[in-house]
């Protein structure tokens, strides 16, 4: 009796070794955001909470940022394995030395870039945007392509005055008319709405995409350590990360939960209509054309040549095709 019941210890001591092993064999990824935890970043907290980086044998640590060019160079540097960003972040750090991150995921196929100004008001388009006054942020990533977009569109920049903003101060100004228009990332178009609708004025959004603005946007990146070293790994992030942007493309208010349930101070409903606000940028003709997350190789050198335009990057200095991986992405 006392030989079957050390037995039976013993299946059970193996037994919660197995489970012990299986509890911590899981893969451990640290994934850097381009910026605070706000509604567009939900996609990352829905793989923890949906469980879709479990079920790929993945544990996950989501950091916050600063920029996607302080993102891509944790990434560089090891601090991460994993960045979001913008992809023009990538190709300027190429440029200016060269850096040891990949593209292996575009999410958005449209650029975020937008005018932000008032229904009814003087601009109705970029034509009319001469002679007027427009707010942006210091560091916005947008000011360095701002003035290439206008002579695209046969504007010359100096017909615009530019005024760099304090970013909570946009939308006040915008709302009392002390700016005609103000530059933003259509993202955050609804923090806009509710103080605009408080002055008895609703915000029109002219995004820059339509007016010849092409090109990818925010992307995931990857070490070329992470590349090298556990493929595999990378291989099943990126097939996480892809159900995870399809489930809250379909179900903002539940990724706005998940994102809220491991960010506290979130604000469910302006976490939800910021998804929602990013959701055009995901879903659209390029994607349904590609598909999610693909490099499509012409829409890529598009992208590089606003880039090099807005630095003034001889068009040769780097070949995008060297910053993307596409052997990643899920069939």
């Amino acid at each position: 009796m006392h030989f079957k019941h050390s037995l039976i210890a013993a299946h059970l001591a193996a037994l919660i070794g197995l489970a012990s092993f299986s509890a911590h064999a899981a893969d451990k990824l640290i994934v850097q955001l381009d910026w605070l935890p706000d509604g567009d970043k939900a996609a990352a907290y829905v793989g923890v909470k949906q469980g879709f980086y479990a079920a790929e044998n993945l544990e996950v640590t989501i950091q916050p940022g600063r920029g996607s060019s302080d993102a891509i160079t944790k990434v560089a540097t090891g601090a991460a394995d994993i960045a979001t960003g913008g992809i023009s972040a990538l190709m300027m750090a190429a440029a200016e030395g060269g850096i040891p991150v990949k593209a292996v995921m575009s999410v958005y196929s449209k650029q975020p870039d937008a005018l932000f100004t008032v229904k009814g008001g003087p601009i109705t388009s970029f034509k009319s945007v001469v002679g007027k006054t427009i707010a942006l942020p210091p560091f916005s990533s947008s000011a360095a392509i701002w003035p290439v977009v206008l002579e695209a569109n046969n504007i010359d920049p100096k017909s615009v005055t530019l005024l760099k903003v304090d970013p909570a101060a946009m939308a006040p100004m915008l709302a009392a008319g002390k700016v005609d228009a103000t530059i933003n990332w259509t993202t955050v178009a609804p923090n806009f709405e509710g103080v605009l609708k408080q002055a008895g004025k609703e915000l029109a959004v002219l995004p820059w995409s339509q007016f010849g603005l092409d090109g990818y946007g925010l992307s995931v990146f990857a070490s070329d350590k992470l590349i090298a070293q556990r493929p595999d790994v990378l291989k099943r992030f990126l097939r996480a990360y892809k159900k995870a942007t399809e489930f809250a493309v379909k179900n903002p208010d539940a990724a706005a939960a998940d994102l809220k349930s491991m960010v506290p101070e979130a604000d469910v409903k302006a976490a939800a209509a910021a998804f929602r606000a990013s959701v055009p940028l995901i879903q659209n003709e390029i994607s349904a054309k590609d598909g999610l997350g693909t490099f499509e190789p012409k829409l890529l050198a598009k992208t590089w040549t606003w880039v090099a335009k807005s630095k003034d990057y001889p068009m040769d200095k780097i070949d995008p095709e060297k910053l993307v991986d596409r052997s990643f992405l899920p069939k």
